[in-house]
């Protein structure tokens, strides 16, 4: 394994780390507080990338493109809700119906499987080349991104609304006794977890310079990833809500980090699903496994009434 190859492998990790870190946020958001594992961000991701790729070639400011991303995102999250709180539809599934209506939306907005946008033409807020003309200004973007969302999640998750979505997550039947509207807790959440995956998905777009319909594909399992390592690496460090947000986001930089290690040492990228299963599997695992470690073990003669 080359070291100069690796270590210039380090900064295009940590940058993709810092983006699908956003993404894993809005993971972070429906798996850990309502606890209902969204398959919409896989095609959530790819509406932000389409819709923000679109309108910056119509001439949209990069900026104005984001903010119309995050509203796409919303809306895809919206519809997710409803099929699950309107119609009864079993959450796993009613984020499988909004994907696949997804795969159609997004060719639609692109009008072909892909397409892409050029730093030389358009003025990016991020893209790949910057790692070679300015990556400070590059990482300095990516950290500002991160600090202003961590923040107004912070925010928002410490407003009557917030902690009534945290409520519903916590214990459904209560927060329904204390009068508490969990069906519109729920819509909201999802909406705003896809929308945390739409804007994601329009930086990742101009990270890489395009924007292709199969660039959301496996997005679950990139934010389960992030947010298991976070949580199981850095909860005993960050207790605080911000803290286990930014975790998330630590836990996708060492996703990344380790996939290009593993990748410089000669993996085939055709593996790489494979290697993602098992570190997921692998950190699932961590806390029933500590569980058992620390089980104590009942003798037979050491029963007392």
């Amino acid at each position: 394994m080359n070291l100069l190859s690796l270590l210039g492998a380090m900064e295009g990790a940590v940058a993709q780390g810092t983006i699908w870190g956003i993404m894993a946020v809005g993971v972070f958001l429906t798996y850990k507080i309502l606890d209902f594992a969204d398959l919409t961000v896989d095609g959530s991701l790819c509406t932000g990338g389409s819709v923000a790729v679109m309108l910056m070639l119509s001439g949209v400011n990069p900026s104005v493109a984001l903010l119309c991303a995050f509203g796409a995102g919303l809306l895809a999250g919206l519809v997710t809700g409803l099929f699950h709180t309107a119609l009864g539809i079993p959450p796993i599934l009613s984020g499988i119906l909004t994907q696949l209506a997804l795969y159609s939306v997004n060719i639609r907005i692109m009008g072909k499987s892909n397409q892409a946008i050029s730093v030389d033409k358009y003025d990016l807020i991020v893209s790949s080349r910057f790692l070679s003309e300015n990556p400070v200004t590059l990482f300095v973007t990516l950290g500002l991104f991160v600090v202003v969302l961590v923040g107004l999640l912070y925010w928002f998750f410490g407003t009557e609304v917030g902690n009534s979505i945290r409520a519903t997550g916590d214990n459904l039947n209560m927060a329904r006794a204390q009068g508490i509207n969990t069906g519109f807790q729920k819509v909201l959440c999802l909406m705003l977890s896809n929308g945390m995956v739409a804007l994601a998905g329009g930086l990742l777009a101009q990270y890489q310079g395009n924007s292709d319909i199969n660039m959301g594909r496996g997005a679950i399992v990139i934010g389960l990833a992030a947010v298991i390592i976070g949580d199981v690496l850095f909860s005993w460090v960050f207790r605080n809500f911000a803290l286990r947000l930014l975790g998330v986001v630590f836990g996708a930089m060492i996703y990344y980090i380790v996939i290009t290690i593993v990748l410089q040492l000669g993996l085939e990228t055709t593996d790489l699903k494979l290697l993602t299963a098992l570190v997921v599997a692998l950190f699932l695992s961590v806390p029933y496994l500590k569980g058992k470690i620390r089980k104590p073990v009942v003798k037979g003669g050491d029963f007392r009434a």
